[in-house]
């Protein structure tokens, strides 16, 4: 959980992913359309990785624990919740408030 927290916490947007996931795909293509370079943890790519994924389900209480997003240092969560805000509006004037864009 150490490890999940520091990391989500080095950056403003910062995304725990699956190479093969193709939500986690998604959801790093959007952050990048819309001008946010997030910082992108691939658990199968990370030593720690297992580790990191048993703690997201833990933060999460689901599984599967990706994508997981953390704007801020805090946790907002998965796909669903993501596109939810960006559809509603709320997604862009929180990246601004975490200095993830600039405009």
């Amino acid at each position: 959980m150490d490890t999940v927290m520091k990391l989500a916490s080095e950056r403003a947007v910062v995304i725990f992913s699956l190479t093969s996931c193709c939500m986690c795909h998604t959801i790093k293509r959007l952050f990048c359309e819309l001008g946010v370079n997030p910082a992108v943890c691939e658990l199968d790519e990370n030593p720690k990785g297992k580790e990191m994924e048993r703690a997201l389900i833990q933060l999460l209480g689901r599984r599967p624990p990706v994508p997981v997003v953390f704007i801020g240092g805090k946790l907002v969560g998965s796909t669903d919740r993501i596109m939810t805000l960006h559809l509603g509006g709320s997604l862009i004037p929180l990246l601004r408030n975490a200095g993830a864009l600039w405009l």
